[in-house]
């Protein structure tokens, strides 16, 4: 995230608490700051933050930046070597994201009055669900009242929130930040950058539990956060929170106020008491009592969770003086948050990043990185409506958009709205644009536009109706769709890397359209944050990924001699098993003059599938060690039950085997050369053998069987289906074929699009599996179908058909489903038919 600064290079040295240890004067003042190295926009104007993790240091991105333009840096005091960076201004600190968080500190300073007063009011939201909808909600509510600031998405975190408050400017009239902690220490430094004016602590629940010794705990460091607001609106009816509330009230000393408690429930005594709650058919409306007065709103909602959400945004109006009628009515047209870019099929191979519900240039940018990490097709294509409520000249936005354009190379540009039709010149530089006043007039002239072979971005705000673009744009297929959650993966990943030594290598197994949930998406992901090898079963698979544009190098696991040629052209590395494979893949390399080729050697210390045997070695030694054609990249083994401790002692036999057999190749060959043999169980229990290089398979997508490990993991496919039709049937009727579901009551049948075409098992007939329908399991009647399933959702109220039913997820699990199954859930992974769309996301 690039965020725009207007500070000099001394300021920044103050308010930081740095030193600066090289000091160009000719250097304009940086006008950017970006903490990425790969999002650098503008080099000449932006001060690069080197923000050091668990698992990669920014100091290592100096030089690639100081050659790319870049002058201005922060960096830590460790030992860093600047010297090279010449005709720079360099600022030294103890530590970069506590300078980050000094900068945002006295930034937010800047709209103070006095101590409990600001220009502005700012609302800081903490609580453990809910607080990013409360905040767009409440951006909804009061867009038309306030020019509004708030986080990107969730920036909750202890370099989201400066990043956030940084973003703040003197056109803003509102300002709405959210703060999520996962432990005691961390929300002090969050009020000093947020100081809300306003707190919303939205509930308190499980997330993060592990982070403190109990939910008492939890709950104050979270009221830490509003240690200098004026008012705090929370839950009056959980009455541990409202104790502590209360408690700390008293504990925080204040010269000249005091803090004001505002609670909403349905007890008496609340500030807003919530009279009744009626719940119809897609609408839920909500009365109050606030000062001896009675009044509503409703919402086009009826799950709980969105009902609490509405009665937090409730009492914030109440506290901005903000319920007059047409405020008020806008709760009726509150819209789903969309909290996640979605990767979507296209029409005429086409691939759809829909981010439809917000546009500012903050999300801009962030949906602009998503787009260019995309390369199944050479063209990036926007489309984009006006930037609504920027607090910005438009011709400076626009020519900042333009900018940004410019450098990411977007290939086309569909404008839409009268603010970037008023302004199209400022995008003359490219040579594919279009300019529309309105939605309408698009999707009247989207046949002459050719979309084809793209990727697309389209970015609107939600006043435009862009849903109806991507609806439009969207390869039709039916409603059983797997999402895929990509920040998931990611989280995975770095799970697992904290496992490793930082030398060890990770190959990412991609194989089997990546565990079912696809091939170029999961690769390119993995490829952006720096896995160093991929693997997959098929040449056919590799090919694919290299059309696609992935360049990390591939083992192929699987080859033969049809497949050499597509080897050597795409740059593929073969897994070598056999003795006759390694000899026709030599013979080939002759034959097309190629030497030093890389390869792969296969060892079979137990599994009995494929690899060179122990008593094999000696004559593969003697092979390989005059042989100019082929280069050994790595040798593997691969483990047959690393998950199951009564098999340890075999497991440990193998890896000896595997030692043994390595050293003799490599004492031979003269060279190092990579040794893997962990595969994602043996990563978690077999550390000590994790080698110089890992397979990471299953793991990433959110299993282990390491209870320890699977803790925290996040789930990442969510399997969802559709109701197609509701039935009443009668006690004593059969449902299904074979006529093997009796009912023994009258029953509310639901049939669901889904079947064991797509991946369902049959196994899960009659009782056997249960979706989640609103939260709640309702059992499989009947056999599975090939197309359908049925559900007994007796019971429920207002279902209607087209309503959604989960498959698996979060609940029921993949473990789970294929425990009921009485399989493993690499079987049901990879059975989930091609027909069921995959959407991919990012939050």
């Amino acid at each position: 995230m690039n965020v725009a600064i207007n500070y000099t290079i001394e300021e920044i040295e103050r308010y930081t608490g740095g030193r600066l240890v090289t000091h160009n004067p000719d250097l304009p003042p940086p006008a950017y700051l970006s903490l990425d190295s790969r999002k650098i926009l503008f080099p000449e104007s932006t001060i690069f933050v080197a923000i050091n993790t668990a698992h990669r240091n920014g100091s290592q991105f100096l030089q690639s930046l100081y050659e790319k333009g870049v002058r201005n840096f922060i960096i830590n005091d460790q030992n860093v070597d600047y010297s090279y960076l010449v005709d720079t201004n360099v600022i030294v600190v103890k530590d970069t994201t506590h300078a980050l968080q000094l900068l945002a500190i006295n930034h937010r300073k800047n709209f103070n009055l006095s101590p409990g007063e600001s220009v502005l009011p700012v609302i800081g939201i903490t609580g453990s669900n809910g607080k990013t909808i409360v905040k767009e909600w409440l951006d909804q509510l009061l867009e038309n009242t306030f020019t509004i600031v708030r986080s990107p998405r969730s920036y909750n975190s202890q370099i989201g929130v400066p990043l956030s408050v940084l973003n703040l400017n003197s056109s803003h009239t509102l300002a709405i930040f959210e703060a999520g902690i996962s432990t005691t220490g961390e929300m002090k430094l969050l009020e000093e950058i947020i100081r809300p004016t306003i707190g919303l602590f939205t509930n308190v629940g499980q997330a993060h539990d592990e982070g403190f010794k109990d939910l008492t705990e939890k709950i104050n460091e979270k009221l830490l956060l509003f240690t200098h607001a004026q008012s705090l609106v929370f839950p009056g009816d959980n009455n541990l929170l409202k104790k502590e509330a209360i408690r700390f009230k008293q504990k925080i000393k204040r010269n000249n106020y005091e803090l004001n408690l505002f609670s909403w429930g349905k007890a008496r005594g609340n500030d807003l008491q919530i009279l009744s709650i009626r719940k119809q058919k897609d609408v839920t409306k909500i009365e109050g009592r606030y000062n001896g007065k009675n009044s509503f709103i409703s919402i086009p909602f009826i799950d709980d969770a969105s009902i609490e959400n509405s009665i937090s945004c409730w009492c914030v109006l109440i506290l901005l003086n903000k319920t007059d009628e047409k405020t008020i009515k806008k709760f009726a047209s509150l819209y789903p948050v969309a909290m996640r870019l979605e990767l979507k099929q296209g029409i005429n191979n086409c691939t759809i990043i829909n981010d439809s519900y917000s546009n500012d240039l903050h999300s801009l940018g962030i949906a602009i990185d998503f787009l260019t990490q995309q390369k199944q097709h050479a063209q990036h294509s926007v489309i984009l409506s006006d930037i609504l409520q920027s607090g910005r000249k438009l011709q400076e936005l626009y020519a900042e958009v333009a900018t940004l354009f410019r450098h990411k190379k977007i290939s086309r540009l569909v404008g839409i709205g009268p603010e970037i039709f008023a302004h199209q010149k400022e995008f003359s530089f490219l040579s594919n644009t279009y300019f529309f006043f309105t939605v309408e007039d698009f999707l009247k002239n989207i046949s002459p536009l050719h979309f084809h072979n793209e990727n697309i971005l389209v970015k609107g705000a939600r006043v435009f109706g862009f849903e109806e673009i991507v609806k439009a744009l969207e390869q039709k297929v039916h409603q059983t769709v797997l999402s895929i959650n990509l920040n998931a993966i990611a989280h995975n990943l770095k799970e697992y890397k904290k496992l490793l030594q930082p030398s060890t290598k990770i190959m990412g197994m991609v194989k089997a359209f990546s565990y079912g949930t696809g091939s170029y998406e999961i690769a390119s992901l993995l490829e952006y944050h720096k896995v160093d090898y991929l693997a997959v079963a098929y040449t056919d698979e590799g090919v694919e990924l290299r059309k696609a544009g992935i360049n990390l190098p591939i083992m192929v696991m699987n080859i033969e001699k049809s497949t050499f040629a597509s080897l050597i052209n795409y740059n593929l590395e073969p897994e070598i098993f056999s003795s006759s494979i390694l000899e026709q893949f030599e013979n080939f390399l002759k034959i097309s003059g190629i030497n030093d080729y890389p390869i792969h050697i296969k060892i079979d210390t137990g599994m009995h599938r494929l690899g060179f045997t122990p008593p094999d070695i000696k004559a593969l030694v003697s092979h390989l060690s005059s042989n100019s054609f082929l280069k050994v990249m790595s040798v593997l083994t691969h483990l047959v039950a690393s998950e199951d401790v009564k098999h340890d002692s075999f497991t440990k036999q193998q890896l000896k085997i595997f030692e043994e057999c390595s050293q003799l190749l490599e004492n031979a060959l003269g060279y190092k050369f990579y040794k893997h043999a962990a595969n994602t169980s043996a990563i978690s229990r077999h550390g000590e053998q994790n080698m110089s290089m890992v397979r990471l398979g299953i793991g990433l997508y959110g299993i282990d069987s390491n209870k320890t490990v699977q803790k925290k993991l996040q789930n990442v496919s969510t399997l969802t289906t559709t109701i197609s039709q509701l039935k009443r049937v009668k006690k004593g009727e059969t449902v299904g074929y074979g006529r093997n579901a009796i009912l023994t009551k009258n029953s509310l049948i639901a049939t669901v699009r889904i079947g064991y075409a797509d991946g369902y098992p049959r196994s899960l007939g009659n009782g056997k599996g249960k979706m989640l329908l609103r939260g709640k399991f309702v059992p499989v009647v009947g056999n599975v179908c090939m197309d359908m399933t049925m559900l007994d959702v007796s019971g429920f109220e207002s279902i209607s058909e087209g309503e959604p039913v989960i498959v698996f997820g979060e609940k029921p699990d993949l473990p789970t489903l294929a425990l009921w199954s009485e399989t493993i859930p690499y079987e049901i992974m990879t059975g989930i038919s091609q027909r069921v769309k995959r959407v991919y996301f990012e939050e």
